[in-house]
Formats: structure tokens, C-alpha cells, sequence
């Protein structure tokens, strides 16, 4: 991720939170912090027999 992107995601990630006009998204805000962390998307876990 380039450091433009980077600064873009946090600008995001910091108007979800901080902004009162803006309703909050928990979804995209748990994804701007993935992609922040570089964390990869955790699989589903198996169902039990």
C-alpha cells in the first residue's frame, strides 16, 4: 500500500470515528483496520460435525 493510499485510509478511519455528522459503520471501520494493520482476512472457522 502506498503512502498515499495509507494517509487516505486513516483520514477515513478518522472521520468514522470522530466525525458526529457521519453515522458510524462498524464493518468498514474493523476494515480500514485490517488493511491499516496489513493483517490478512482470518477464515472461517470449520463447523462442527
Amino acid at each position: 500500500m502506498s503512502e498515499r493510499e495509507m494517509e487516505a485510509k486513516l483520514v477515513e478511519l478518522d472521520r468514522l470515528l470522530n466525525d458526529p455528522e457521519v453515522q458510524m459503520d462498524p464493518h468498514r471501520v474493523w476494515s480500514l483496520l485490517q488493511e491499516i494493520s496489513g493483517a490478512k482476512a482470518a477464515p472461517a472457522a470449520p463447523r462442527a460435525a
